[in-house]
């Protein structure tokens, strides 16, 4: 059940927050934000900035490729944000946080994360969606190995993010990829 925030002009707006740190974006990420976007009246798409990680990407990169693969969808925002997800819901008046579920072995990790999410903050909703079972298997972690190595990444992420990953990693090897 939403609890749904009134909008201007007297209508109520369903609006979720879709976390991560997308580094990089993936067709995954992409096939929840899509489907999303279909449910939700707008979505924020939140880069996460956590201080415990090493992301390849900067922020900023990472957000001009989530603009780029969003871009078709006109009611899809991207935004950073720093501290904890059910904050930034409550500031932009969210109410669901959207998660995506690969595989039952990331129902555990989300159930508690939901769980501790709802006892901080119980007016927005976690709301879990399957992936596609195409990317099923799918992580950015496993994208940036394959292109660490030089192998092709172009059925999981848009050619763009795909040049950005050899880019990045041909810097370390003094490459380039034609």
């Amino acid at each position: 059940m939403f609890g749904f925030f009134p909008a201007q002009g007297g209508l109520t707006l369903k609006i979720a927050v879709c976390p991560g740190s997308f580094d990089p974006v993936t067709f995954g990420h992409l096939d929840i934000i899509e489907r999303s976007a279909k449910l939700f009246d707008h979505i924020y798409i939140a880069v996460l900035q956590n201080p415990g990680k090493m992301p390849l990407f900067s922020v900023e990169e990472r957000l001009a490729m989530l603009e780029r693969a969003s871009s078709h969808l006109d009611n899809v925002s991207v935004e950073t944000f720093s501290g904890l997800t059910v904050d930034y819901a409550q500031h932009k008046q969210a109410n669901a946080i959207i998660r995506g579920l690969r595989a039952v072995t990331d129902f555990e990790f989300e159930f508690k994360l939901a769980a501790m999410n709802r006892q901080l903050n119980s007016h927005v909703e976690t709301v879990f969606m399957m992936t596609c079972s195409e990317y099923s298997f799918l992580s950015s972690s496993a994208v940036k190995e394959v292109a660490s190595m030089g192998g092709d990444v172009s059925r999981w992420v848009e050619p763009y993010v795909a040049e950005q990953l050899y880019s990045k990693f041909s810097q370390g090897r003094g490459e380039s990829r034609t």
